[in-house]
């Protein structure tokens, strides 16, 4: 059975950092690829950034140059640290894995519950 538990959301000002984590288990971390979603109130789950298994990453527009998704496969653990938080970053961050190597999939097979991050002005 995969789970993935994702911790450290909360409540940060704005222009300040926060850092997600999400722990995966009952899956082939190493070679999965890994990806973070956020769903903010009456708008749809939009893609934040993913991973590939090859470590090969892919941003958002909105979040370029401000988060950065990693990974420790030591730890199957896959980070989200969002750097410059804006009030437009607040939203349920969701975590998704797929057991897909060396590319990152369209739709993800496997996804967390959530974790709220509210960024306040």
């Amino acid at each position: 059975q995969v789970q993935l538990v994702e911790s450290g959301g909360g409540l940060v000002q704005a222009g300040r950092s926060l850092r997600l984590s999400c722990a995966a288990s009952g899956i082939a971390f190493s070679i999965s690829a890994m990806g973070w979603y956020r769903q903010a109130p009456g708008k749809q789950r939009e893609l934040v950034a993913t991973i590939s298994s090859t470590e090969s990453r892919n941003y958002a527009t909105s979040v370029k140059g401000r988060f950065a998704i990693s990974r420790d496969n030591a730890k199957n653990t896959v980070y989200l640290q969002m750097n410059s938080a804006k009030p437009e970053d607040t939203a349920v961050y969701y975590c998704a894995a797929d057991p897909t190597f060396g590319s990152v999939p369209t739709h993800f097979r496997y996804w967390g519950q959530g974790t709220q991050v509210t960024v306040s002005s």
